[in-house]
């Protein structure tokens, strides 16, 4: 049986915010399954994400995405930040990740929106290829900048 991705709801929680946990990890946060669990309902009570889970024919999470709407003034609509993208080890070279991606991709049309953007760190260069195999384009016309609010 083919693998699916389903939109995940609060009956999905703790598959989700395991997965987030293991996100989280992969870019060097500490474990923390309370906070990860607490931060992940939150998105679901407030309707603030849309969540795209993939399980196994045995209920296992193998990974998930984590979409934000956000909106272009200039061209006048709905972007959506593809902000977490995460498949367990197990999982990888599965093609679970491409399922990921390519269900955020539909979720995108089916919303009307002009399109997707992403950040990824500069050496993930597995996410990488992933997401330049699947039409995804590096910006070179615009830079990021941060203002972190927490430091002294």
């Amino acid at each position: 049986m083919s693998l699916q991705a389903i939109r995940a709801s609060a009956e999905h929680l703790d598959a989700v915010a395991e997965l987030f946990d293991g996100y989280r990890g992969f870019y060097g946060q500490p474990s923390n399954l309370e906070q990860s669990r607490a931060f992940i309902a939150e998105r679901m009570a407030g309707n603030e994400s849309a969540i795209f889970l993939v399980q196994d024919q045995s209920g296992e999470a193998l990974g998930f995405v984590q979409l934000y709407p956000t909106f272009s003034s200039i061209d006048a609509h709905r972007t959506w930040l593809l902000s977490d993208l995460f498949t367990t080890p197990a999982a990888r070279g599965r093609g679970v990740g491409r399922l990921l991606m390519n269900t955020a991709r539909d979720f995108a049309v089916e919303t009307g929106a002009k399109g997707l953007v992403l950040e990824t760190a500069t050496d993930n260069f597995t996410a990488q290829g992933l997401y330049e195999s699947l039409g995804w384009v590096r910006d070179t016309g615009y830079y990021t900048y941060n203002l972190d609010l927490r430091q002294g």
